[in-house]
């Protein structure tokens, strides 16, 4: 369920964050779908094409810590859209997004130059009426 709401959360504060400044999320005649994007591999968490439309980048949520798994996961959604949507001169890139990182995936990451990982930090705060 964190990662559903991390996910919605995301999307609807998509105009306010560092990513969003480059990227839209993907949209198929004018329709958004790049929100649990489906692929033959699995759904990928969100979609995003560069204002420009010449960079697709998939981006893999993760509620807690990630672990080195996430990355082979996101190389085959990376693969499914270099395969199936990105077209001529289109690169395609990868984030990862969670709460925490360790040594496994950052070693893992350091040989692939283009999936980054982000950190995302929670503040809720309840103030008097």
């Amino acid at each position: 369920a964190m990662e559903q709401h991390l996910e919605d959360f995301l999307v609807k504060n998509w105009a306010r964050t560092s990513i969003g400044k480059e990227f839209d999320i993907f949209t198929d005649e004018g329709e958004l779908v790049g929100q649990q994007y489906q692929t033959d591999t699995g759904p990928i968490d969100i979609l995003a094409i560069s204002k420009d439309q010449k960079r697709l980048l998939v981006i893999e949520l993760k509620r807690g810590r990630a672990s080195d798994i996430v990355v082979g996961q996101i190389a085959r959604y990376i693969g499914y859209i270099k395969d199936e949507i990105a077209t001529k001169g289109q690169s395609v890139d990868g984030a990862i997004i969670a709460l925490e990182d360790d040594q496994r995936i950052r070693r893992a990451l350091s040989t692939i130059p283009n999936v980054k990982f982000y950190r995302y930090r929670i503040s809720f705060k309840l103030e008097p009426a």
